[in-house]
């Protein structure tokens, strides 16, 4: 083997040990907006995410570790006027790219198609966005007129607390819970899932109860309304869903009615779904400490 021939061996093994992410236009309207620019070289969205992922699957069997981004046209062209770059090339945009890693949420590809991936990819996005704007919106709470506490903080506290306080009166099994508070912004939406047997819980996801915790935080704090519901599974058992609704510092049950409609009601179309077999839609049992005025001090 001559000297050259080596060079070539060892550059193609450090090329394996290269990790990428990849930009991805999921969205029809994103990869029309890219077409604007002449080195885009594709005119077909479909083509494009065929061809994306058989790349993907090519680089998966050699080895080769993607993330997957979803690529913003807005925010590219926004990064390459901050920047002073020339968004008409392919270097621009492979350097966007490279910093989207670092700044929005990704996904591994691990060899499933893209149209199992990218719900994944989506749920993420919006679990960051929702992150991001509840933070900030508890962060410009400020602090209470009467007592000077941090309201957002305080506002964090109580919430935790509940889903505390609920859980412990629970039936035990597993537990899915989905939280939802309507600001002027957008509507912001958190999930948790645990389990628990009769010596208290046994499972839980603390990264998403932390999430729900300051989804139904940002309600207390900016008075928006909001809701809770409660899905349990217990082996024997029909399913037993039950809600609340957020009410100044606290939580008020819905009725047995209410929850069958709030669960039974498409959120998009506003149309009646079926309710499930084996589902028990039922008013929650009180519990100490959840309702409005119960946490000793309403701030404002």
């Amino acid at each position: 083997m001559t000297p050259t021939d080596r060079h070539a061996t060892t550059n193609e093994r450090i090329r394996r040990e290269i990790a990428g992410t990849l930009g991805l236009l999921a969205d029809a309207a994103d990869f029309t907006a890219m077409r604007r620019y002449r080195s885009f070289a594709f005119d077909d969205h479909h083509a494009y995410l065929r061809h994306t992922e058989a790349v993907l699957r090519a680089l998966d069997a050699r080895g080769q570790h993607t993330s997957i981004a979803l690529f913003d046209p807005e925010q590219y062209a926004s990064y390459c006027a901050r920047t002073g770059i020339d968004p008409d090339t392919r270097a621009s945009r492979t350097r966007f790219t490279a910093e989207l890693a670092a700044t929005v949420p990704t996904v591994p590809y691990d060899g499933r198609p893209l149209a199992e991936l990218l719900p994944d990819l989506l749920d993420e996005a919006a679990r960051r966005a929702t992150w991001e704007y509840a933070t900030q919106a508890l962060a410009r709470a400020g602090e209470c007129a009467t007592c000077g506490e941090d309201i957002g903080r305080a506002a964090f506290a109580r919430a935790f607390d509940l889903l505390l306080r609920i859980l412990r009166s629970a039936r035990p099994g597993a537990h899915h819970l989905v939280g939802s508070v309507t600001t002027p912004a957008e509507t912001l939406l958190g999930v948790f899932r645990a389990r628990s047997d009769t010596t208290g819980l046994t499972e839980a996801d603390e990264a998403a109860a932390v999430e729900l915790a300051t989804v139904l935080a940002t309600g207390f704090a900016t008075r928006s309304p909001g809701g809770l519901v409660m899905r349990t599974t217990t082996p024997g058992h029909d399913d037993r869903v039950q809600g609340w609704r957020l009410v100044d510092d606290g939580l008020a049950p819905l009725t047995a009615a209410q929850v069958f409609d709030a669960y039974c009601t498409d959120a998009v179309s506003g149309e009646p779904v079926s309710p499930e077999s084996g589902v028990d839609y039922c008013a929650p049992p009180d519990i100490d400490g959840i309702g409005p005025g119960t946490s000793g001090h309403t701030h404002r």
